[in-house]
């Protein structure tokens, strides 16, 4: 064999001559004498040689052999052509070639020695196919068309990877059975063509080397880079975030082919068209940095653009082209660019339908590498990437609307549905005259359950915080102004003074409704002139400038305690929230129900169930006592995180949890002007009547609150209620999450509602949560 087949084959193969000998023995006898003596002198140089007709089974042949071999292919391989065709001698699908032309020769050499040059995305799978494919078509005369573009990748001496189409001439080749072939009938042929992924199957019909692939092939090379790299491109666009890694460097190798300079980059700059500016894309998860921009998150289009490049970009939506940057007169732009290294660049408009979705920047360190001409090339990528940057933006539009439905609406996924169903209705009565008429959503015949946990007292905290700062920042200005009057005879001074503490005397009552804002103005309009205008020595100098740089600066006050409070706030809500939302997964799964929750001064819950909100799932009341159980239990471990993190919060902050019952079925009805669920109807009216109230009210008799910091409010109506509860609480109180103490009252009168009583209950703050407990559970317990 002349060399090992990378993989395995059917054929046997030799390098032979003999069907070009053939022609030259035909042509020696040619009356055209000048013909006939060529023929006649190579036939001489090979007489000597039976090798080049029977077969050369040493690689070694063909080099000692180099000079006969090329005189005998002169024919094939024109001397004029040798430095403009990509041409050598092999057989189909082997990375085995010789008597390269001089231009393939210069390109193997720019390669590299250690270079092995394989066919791309070439698999044993495809190959044995593709000799097989042969076989058929040469001594079956199928017709099987097996052509698809196959390519050779090959680096020049910069690194830059060039593509080559391949193309195979296979006049000087004979294939012959050997004593291993196996005959085929017509169905064994059909059933190989029915089969293309057994691999098995071929090689049991073709088993190796039971043909013989006997001459040579010419395979001559077709430089495709530019369009190869543009489809390579493409291909890289249309993959998937998950798919896309390494894309940056993948990229950037593909512009390089594309440009064929050895030292090109690639970023990518969003714009905003409504606050006409430049933006990082939020979509870019793979690295693409934006040249414009540098390290900036964003600019107004007019920091980074002067007249001309503004104009140029995103006026006329047409290409800036720097071939030196160091000769460009944008200032603020080429600074920009040279501090990143960029000393030529292209910057493209993404333009869609007219609007401008971004700027692609082509960039290298190299002057005049990128130029006007090149950056035509532009016009090849561009719709792919204009393509790619709209379907990234509505992916990420997409996002938003998700978050949004997530965050901000009530259209919760047990309800989806019915709004889906009404969207589709409206989609197929576009094509009507008439106008739709949206129907309104409304479920009937579902049980509510609402539960709180409320930071105690937050009011009068946050007024505190308040009087704080002020009281703070008052004192720190009349220190200041006393200094100043050390080093001047301003009366004015001591009327200052005297104001301001009679506000500091103020604040030492209870906090009036303008008081803040009676402060504030007098400070900025009376006191920070003064202080800023007066003359100073250098300590005083200093303490003026550390006050102004306590101040936060969108109110200009004192906002350190507020600060701590609002803080604490922040993370308590977003805590309990966390928690809340987590075992709501758990909840959907005992059965589908609305649920919602607001931030306020705590967490408020709305959880509505029953079968008009799922229909096709049988509904029992022992799905609505599971509910209510795991909103109970939801409610202790909020209770218990709390305990878990107050210490570590700067502000100590003590919150209350209360749990409404009600047990009459209610409807609810989607108010579209303030797009949220409410109840329908009045009798349900007071439900919510008692919902916004019951957290303020007090015990019947006393000026004592229902609720109670570290315990638990539920608030009934009914003695089946209570039995109900009692019921989960005993059974809490025995997995030792509740205290065993239980207290029972009745609430005050509330407006238009009266008979509502309570039961109280004390959370086990040491409590281990390892499992959450059902209603089949209790069930099973109480058995």
């Amino acid at each position: 064999m002349v060399t090992e087949l990378q993989y395995p084959s059917p054929f046997k193969t030799l390098i032979s001559f003999h069907l070009l000998i053939e022609k030259l023995e035909e042509m020696a006898k040619s009356d055209v004498d000048y013909r006939s003596n060529y023929a006649k002198s190579l036939l001489k140089q090979v007489e000597n040689k039976p090798e080049l007709i029977e077969g050369i089974q040493d690689v070694s042949f063909i080099k000692e052999n180099e000079s006969l071999i090329r005189d005998l292919l002169s024919d094939l391989f024109p001397t004029g052509l040798t430095n403009n065709e990509i041409k050598a001698v092999t057989l189909p699908f082997v990375n085995f070639t010789f008597n390269y032309t001089q231009r393939f020769r210069k390109i193997l050499d720019a390669a590299g020695m250690t270079f092995d040059i394989e066919i791309r995305d070439f698999d044993e799978h495809q190959f044995y196919l593709m000799n097989c494919y042969i076989i058929l078509n040469a001594y079956y005369n199928q017709k099987i068309d097996s052509r698809k573009p196959l390519f050779y990748d090959i680096p020049d001496e910069n690194g830059i990877m060039n593509h080559y189409r391949i193309l195979y001439n296979a006049d000087f080749i004979e294939v012959t059975p050997t004593e291993k072939m196996v005959p085929l009938t017509q169905d064994e042929i059909n059933l190989l063509i029915d089969n293309y992924d057994d691999l098995e199957l071929w090689k049991e019909k073709f088993p190796p080397h039971s043909w013989l692939l006997k001459g040579f092939g010419i395979v001559t090379l077709v430089d495709v880079t530019v369009e190869s790299a543009v489809s390579n491109l493409k291909t890289n666009l249309l993959k998937t975030d998950t798919e896309k890694q390494d894309f940056e460097e993948s990229s950037e190798a593909i512009f390089k082919s594309i440009f064929r300079i050895k030292d090109v980059r690639i970023g990518f700059t969003k714009y905003d068209e409504v606050d006409k500016k430049f933006v990082k894309p939020p979509f870019s998860e793979n690295k693409i940095i934006s040249y414009l921009l540098c390290n900036l998150e964003e600019e107004k289009c007019d920091g980074v653009l002067c007249n001309f490049t503004l104009d140029t970009l995103i006026q006329k939506k047409q290409p800036l082209i720097v071939s030196n940057v160091e000769d460009f007169q944008s200032n603020v732009l080429a600074e920009r660019l040279l501090s990143q290294n960029v000393k030529s660049c292209i910057l493209a408009p993404i333009v869609k339908e007219g609007s401008l979705l971004g700027i692609i920047e082509i960039a290298s360190s190299e002057p005049r590498a990128l130029n006007s001409i090149n950056a035509n090339k532009i016009d090849l990528i561009m719709p792919y990437i204009v393509d790619t940057v709209e379907r990234s933006m509505i992916e990420f539009e997409n996002l938003e609307e998700a978050i949004i439905q997530k965050e901000y609406t009530t259209i919760h996924s047990s309800v989806y549905w019915k709004f889906k169903n009404e969207a589709q209705n409206y989609i197929k009565s576009s094509a009507s005259t008439k106008d739709y008429i949206f129907k309104e959503i409304a479920f009937k015949e579902i049980y509510p359950l609402y539960g709180q946990i409320d930071i105690k007292g937050s009011s009068d905290k946050r007024n505190q915080t308040v009087k704080t700062d002020l009281k703070s920042q008052i004192q720190t200005l009349i220190n200041i102004v006393n200094e100043i009057k050390k080093l001047s005879n301003l009366m004015i001074l001591d009327q200052k003074i005297f104001e301001l503490t009679e506000f500091l005397t103020e604040l030492g009552l209870p906090l009036k409704a303008d008081m803040e804002q009676q402060i504030q103005s007098f400070i900025e309009s009376e006191i920070h002139p003064l202080i800023q205008s007066a003359k100073v020595n250098s300590t005083l100098e200093q303490n003026i400038k550390s006050y102004f740089e306590s101040l936060d600066p969108k109110t200009g006050m004192f906002y350190h305690s507020r600060k701590d409070f609002d803080h604490t706030l922040s993370v308590i809500n977003k805590k309990m929230a966390s928690i809340l939302d987590e075992k709501q997964i758990e909840a959907q799964k005992i059965y589908p129900h609305y649920y919602e929750r607001f931030k306020t001064d705590g967490v408020e819950h709305n959880l509505y169930i029953g079968a008009s909100i799922a229909p096709t799932i049988p509904f029992d009341k022992m799905y609505l006592n599971n509910l209510r159980l795991w909103q109970l239990q939801a409610l202790c471990e909020m209770e218990l995180e709390h305990h878990k993190i107050k210490e570590t919060l700067p502000f100590v902050l003590e919150v209350t949890s209360l749990i409404l019952v009600f047990s009459s079925p209610l409807s609810i009805r989607f108010r579209m002007d303030e797009k949220r669920f409410d109840v329908d109807g009045s009798y349900n009216a007071r439900y919510e009547v008692v919902k916004k109230r019951i957290d303020k009210a007090y015990v019947l008799g006393t000026q004592e609150r229902i609720t109670e910091k570290e315990k638990i409010t539920i608030v009934y109506s009914h003695d089946h209620e209570e039995k109900e509860y009692l019921k989960y609480i005993k059974f809490l109180q025995h997995k030792n999450v509740l205290e065993t103490a239980i207290e029972q009252f009745e609430i005050e009168d509330l407006q238009g509602v009266s008979g509502l009583r309570g039961i109280r209950v004390k959370v086990v703050n040491d409590m281990v949560v390892e499992k959450k407990y059902s209603y089949q559970d209790l069930l099973d317990e109480l058995n």
